[in-house]
């Protein structure tokens, strides 16, 4: 929704929008641009308004109600709103259940390289230059919600079941997948290593990228650092070029890999999709590393057992030797039920574990789901259980020098934060 009122900001709209008074990393964007954030208030509904209601919303808002019954005001859900600007561009989807943000923020950054580009990015950044041709927005699965989209192309990163208090099974998961592709107008990319995303059934040319053989665009001697990833493009059997980017990880060579197979598909040049690729700067809450003496503190929005494990091998490879931390704080109690063995298996790849309780505010989705932090915890092999407080920073600190991973998404920064105040101190 950030993403969004920025977007329409720079296209010339009065915006403004109600939230709770509370700081959320994704606010920065709107300050910078002036836009208003009020407290929830019926009053805040004027005659004639477009209300755009966030998906966290329903019927019975205040505000939504006032919305209903205020003259002249239009009423958009957020991804029907978004279904409807997609049509006045060059549209492409990013969908998949890992690696949504970050390859929408790279495929951004190296379609500006040829034209210029407009993209909508779940981290709260959105941006929309007056003369776009290129739209890039990360679209989500969660109830079916990208099915409000209609684009020319989509890249799908790959199928993994998620979600799971709403689809009954990985069979409903993957038919949404296949009733989002279904939309599709002009093409589709697909990571071609996925064990679903070749089975589905496509109405457009369909083109696939990955490290095994059989894929159009294949990442050959892949090295990685300290110092990075280097990687061969070859697509049908020709090299297309080499390239060496300062990121690292097994995701970001997906990723990448996929944003160059777009990139070219749509007539780009390889050596401007690697400077595209160069000029990739990050975005919020991936893999953002801060140094702290010879401590490193990596902040991560990973919330799901294969993005974890993903995240401490890449933390390993870029700080080999390091004693590597993995702090972790749960977002669903569904989530971590169904998936409670993998999420342990995947924090004990870390040398030490840390684990953080459920907000106070946070709901069991029905009364099945029985799990707690404790069976979480009981199944780490060299795991505590932290809070976000001054005491638990100093014992975090105790554990150094070393990686720290914190790794959810809800507030775990804050406990970061707490460590680098009393490192100050100290």
């Amino acid at each position: 929704m950030a993403a969004l009122a920025e977007i329409l900001h720079e296209k010339g709209y009065e915006v403004r929008g109600s939230d709770i008074e509370k700081y959320v990393f994704t606010e920065d964007g709107l300050k910078e641009r002036n836009i208003p954030i009020l407290p929830f208030d019926p009053a805040n509904i004027q005659e004639n308004d477009t209300v755009i209601v966030g998906l966290s919303f329903g019927e019975d808002h205040p505000e939504v109600a006032a919305a209903r019954n205020t003259k002249g005001v239009e009423i958009y859900w957020y991804n029907e709103f978004l279904g409807k600007l997609l049509e006045d561009y060059n549209s492409i989807c990013v969908a998949g259940c890992h690696g949504k943000s970050t390859t929408t923020g790279i495929l951004a950054s190296v379609l500006e390289k040829g034209e210029s580009t407009g993209f909508l990015i779940g981290d709260g950044h959105g941006h929309m230059p007056a003369d776009a041709r290129n739209f890039v927005l990360e679209s989500c699965e969660f109830q079916r919600h990208f099915l409000a989209y209609h684009p020319d192309y989509a890249i799908i990163t790959n199928i993994e079941l998620d979600h799971v208090d709403y689809y009954k099974d990985l069979d409903d998961y993957i038919s949404a997948f296949q009733s989002f592709v279904d939309q599709v107008k002009k093409g589709v990319v697909i990571f071609g290593d996925d064990p679903y995303l070749p089975k589905l059934n496509y109405k457009v040319p369909v083109v696939t990228y990955g490290l095994k053989d059989g894929n159009d665009f294949q990442a050959v001697n892949l090295v990685q650092s300290e110092n990075g990833i280097e990687y061969d493009v070859i697509h049908k059997g020709e090299k297309l070029i080499s390239m060496h980017l300062p990121e690292i990880g097994m995701p970001f060579v997906w990723n990448s890999l996929g944003a160059f197979a777009l990139a070219y598909t749509l007539g780009m040049e390889p050596e401007a999709i690697y400077e595209g690729l160069l000029a990739y700067k990050g975005i919020n809450r991936r893999f953002v590393v801060e140094e702290a003496g010879e401590s490193i503190l990596i902040d991560d929005y990973a919330h799901h057992p294969t993005a974890i494990r993903c995240m401490i091998d890449a933390a390993r490879a870029k700080y080999p030797g390091k004693k590597v931390v993995a702090l972790y704080k749960p977002d669903r109690y569904s989530r971590l039920q169904y998936f409670l063995d993998g999420f342990a298996q995947s924090l004990n790849t870390a040398d030490v574990q840390a684990v953080l309780d459920f907000d106070a505010n946070a709901k069991r989705e029905d009364e099945t789901i029985t799990v707690t932090i404790d069976d979480l915890l009981n199944k780490l092999d060299n795991g505590s259980l932290m809070t976000i407080s001054q005491e638990d920073a100093q014992k975090l600190a105790d554990l150094g020098p070393a990686v720290y991973l914190f790794m959810s998404s809800k507030n775990i920064h804050l406990l970061k934060d707490l460590l680098k105040d009393y490192w100050k101190k100290a």
